[in-house]
C-alpha cells in the first residue's frame, strides 16, 4: 500500500483477526497539497463506443499543471504536460465488466456497481479485450505486461492523465476545493458510504463531467510505483519506473478517509495482490484511449 508491505501486513492481519476480514482502513492526514496549478479550459466531448459495453467517454484536452501534492514525501510537487486522450465517464461497472469478460468478480454485487476484487492484471485484460470487441488495436502484450502507447485501444490511465482529469483545472487540495466540506457532494468515503461501495454515478461529477474520480474505489493506473519517481520523470507524458514491485493507485475508496480523496494523494499495491480478506473489495478502475492523431510521446 502507501509505504511498503511492512504497514498492510502489520495492520490488515490484526484487524482481519478481530473482525473476521472486515479490515478497517488506515485513517488519512490533514495535509494538503499543493495550490499553484493554473486553472485551464477544456473542450469537453462524448463518445459511445460501439459494441457490447456501449461506455460513454469524455474527451479531456491536453495540457500543463502542477502534479503532486506538497505535503506527501511520494508527491513533491511538480509541472507536468499530458496530451489529449479519453477516459471513461464512469468507473467500469460489473455490468460492463460481465458483457465483456463473461464474469463478475466483485464481492459487492450490483449491475451499476463499480467493478471490485480486481488485480492489475484482471483491469489490463479487460482493457485488451474491450479492444478486441470493438476493432481496436489492444495495448498490452500479456508476456512482458508492457504497454504499447500508440496503439489506439484502450488502457489504464498513467498516473499523471489520472491526476490532471482528476483536477480538471482546480489547485485546490479537492477538485471541489481546499476544505473537505463539499466532498461528500461528490465522493463516496467511509463517512457517508454506508460501509460498501455504491452504484456509480450517484454523486455530482468533477469540473470535467467525470463521476466517482474520488471515492467509491481506488482506481489502477499503469504507472509503477516509486517513492521519489517524481525527482526523475520527464516533464512530457511521464509514464511511471520501467519496472517495480507495485502499481499506481488513486482516489480513495468507500472504506477509507476524506484524506484520501485528494487529487495529489498516492497509494500503491501489488499488481498480483488477490486476497479478498483483506480488503481487495477497494480496488477498480476505469479506462482511457488515445485520441485519433495523437499519440503519447
Amino acid at each position: 500500500m502507501k509505504h511498503g508491505s511492512a504497514i498492510r501486513w502489520g495492520s490488515l492481519i490484526a484487524f482481519a483477526f478481530l473482525q473476521g476480514c472486515e479490515p478497517k482502513a488506515p485513517e488519512g492526514n490533514t495535509k494538503r497539497p499543493n495550490a499553484e496549478a493554473p486553472a485551464r479550459s477544456k473542450e469537453t466531448a462524448s463518445l459511445n463506443q460501439a459494441g457490447t459495453n456501449a461506455a460513454e467517454m469524455i474527451q479531456i484536452s491536453g495540457g500543463k499543471f502542477v502534479m503532486g501534492d506538497k505535503d506527501e514525501v511520494d508527491a513533491p510537487p511538480h509541472e507536468a504536460v499530458v496530451n489529449t486522450f479519453f477516459m471513461d465517464k464512469h468507473l467500469v461497472t460489473q455490468e460492463q465488466f460481465q458483457k465483456v469478460m463473461g464474469n463478475n468478480p466483485s464481492r459487492w454485487k450490483g449491475n451499476k456497481n463499480p467493478v471490485e476484487q480486481l488485480r492489475w492484471s484482471d483491469a489490463v485484460k479487460f482493457c485488451n479485450k474491450r479492444s478486441e470487441l470493438e476493432g481496436l488495436q489492444v495495448c498490452y502484450d500479456f508476456k512482458t505486461l508492457k504497454c504499447n502507447f500508440e496503439a489506439n485501444g484502450y488502457r489504464l490511465p498513467t498516473e499523471a492523465e489520472w491526476e490532471y482529469a482528476c483536477r480538471a483545472g482546480t489547485t485546490t487540495a479537492y477538485f471541489s476545493g481546499d476544505s473537505p466540506a463539499k466532498l461528500g457532494d461528490y465522493a463516496w468515503f467511509d463517512k457517508n458510504s454506508g460501509g460498501h461501495p455504491r452504484p456509480i454515478g450517484l454523486k455530482q461529477p468533477n469540473p470535467w463531467g467525470l463521476y466517482d474520480m474520488a471515492g467509491n474505489v481506488w482506481q489502477w493506473c499503469n504507472d509503477f510505483y516509486k517513492v521519489d519517481y517524481y525527482s526523475e520523470a520527464p516533464r512530457e507524458n511521464p509514464k511511471g519506473p520501467n519496472e517495480g514491485q507495485n502499481k499506481v493507485l488513486r482516489g480513495g475508496a468507500w472504506r477509507f478517509s476524506y484524506d484520501n480523496c485528494r487529487s495529489g494523494y498516492r497509494y500503491n499495491e501489488s499488481p498480483g495482490y488477490a486476497d479478498v480478506c483483506f480488503g481487495y473489495d477497494i480496488y477498480g478502475f476505469r479506462c482511457v484511449r488515445n485520441v485519433s492523431g495523437t499519440t503519447a510521446q
